[in-house]
């Protein structure tokens, strides 16, 4: 072999050994460094999801309300700040807000939309129809065109409902039992709140079925409510029935005060206005409904669609009576219906 080929052959053994040894030092590193990337990747936080809250009213009237909707994420595992992050918008007792705090939750790029009120729901659904919704409490959101059917809602809205079967004639029997020569029913509603439409005729149905006479009292600003109650003839036999809507809860204590003037024996919605001197209230606990709000969110936040989750209704009631109230108007409540109560106001 001349010199030449022998120098060749010695370069081309050398290159082969730094070739192998180049291949070793890569599997070495591949097999020091891999494990350590896919672990680091293993632990890189997940994004915690977006749920936007469109509320009626303002943080102080609804604390105890989101507390019990807070505990209901809890109860599933999800703690705010932690893995989810909730994004709060109150209207302050201005519905025409709405629009634009639902818009200002979209821009967020909010995973869930969970909207309390009628008004609220309607703006929501009105500001995107692909972001989940749902409902803590509304009128009957078929009657709305909310959604398809309550069993299968078909659309990006689900949640629950207040519109209970019955409830309209639960209320009026509790009154009638207060009242037994009672005659005339007077329904105080908001008749620029679409779904306080929808319960307005229900109420008048179920008074119809007791064979009583309805006047309406229609009020859609506060300014409304001294006239409305003016118009209530004073005569023996007539009661107040008020519909559940944000208005007439935000003037609670004007309504309480003018039907006490009045001296009409009344039943409300909420409890709130039986706290505030009103003489009896009968409605869905809607704390709970806040509370089992997050149980929607928690089956959609793993995948379940809206589409098909069924519209509930409350499952809690709760009954209050104002003994001081019903005496400064002459009622003697009933010991059975005194035993009903869940809260007695003494």
């Amino acid at each position: 072999m001349t010199a030449s080929r022998q120098q060749q052959a010695v370069s081309s053994k050398k290159s082969g050994a730094k070739q192998i040894i180049k291949q070793t030092l890569t599997c070495l590193l591949l097999t020091v460094f891999l494990p350590t990337l896919s672990s680091a990747e293993a632990q890189q936080p997940m994004k915690a999801p977006r749920v936007g809250l469109l509320l009626q009213g303002t943080s102080t009237s609804l604390m105890t309300r989101l507390e019990a909707f807070q505990q209901g994420l809890r109860e599933r595992g999800y703690v705010e700040g932690k893995n989810i992050a909730l994004e709060q918008r109150f209207d302050d007792d201005r519905e025409e807000r709405l629009p634009a705090l639902a818009a200002d939750l979209i821009r967020l790029r909010v995973d869930i939309i969970v909207a309390a009120a009628t008004p609220a729901v309607k703006a929501a659904k009105q500001a995107t129809a692909t972001i989940p919704i749902i409902i803590v409490h509304s009128a009957d959101p078929v009657a709305l065109g909310l959604v398809a059917s309550l069993a299968r809602p078909g659309g990006n809205v689900t949640g629950l409902s207040s519109a209970s079967p019955d409830y309209s004639g639960k209320q009026l029997e509790l009154l009638k039992e207060a009242v037994p020569k009672l005659s005339r029913i007077a329904i105080l509603w908001n008749a620029a709140n679409p779904g306080t439409a929808i319960a307005f005729r229900e109420m008048q149905d179920a008074v119809r079925v007791l064979k009583l006479s309805v006047q309406s009292l229609e009020v859609r600003r506060s300014e409304d409510l001294a006239p409305a109650f003016k118009n209530v003839p004073k005569q023996r036999g007539m009661g107040l029935v008020t519909l559940l809507d944000p208005l007439v809860v935000s003037q609670r204590a004007r309504i309480v005060e003018l039907a006490s003037e009045s001296r009409l024996p009344a039943i409300y919605p909420t409890k709130e206005f039986v706290e505030a001197g009103g003489l009896m209230s009968f409605g869905a606990d809607l704390t709970d409904s806040y509370r089992r709000a997050a149980i929607f969110v928690d089956k959609i936040l793993k995948g379940a669609k809206p589409a098909e989750l069924p519209i509930e209704y409350p499952t809690k009631f709760i009954f209050t009576v104002n003994l001081k109230t019903a005496k400064q108007i002459g009622l003697v409540m009933p010991p059975k219906m005194l035993a009903m109560a869940d809260k007695v106001i003494r």
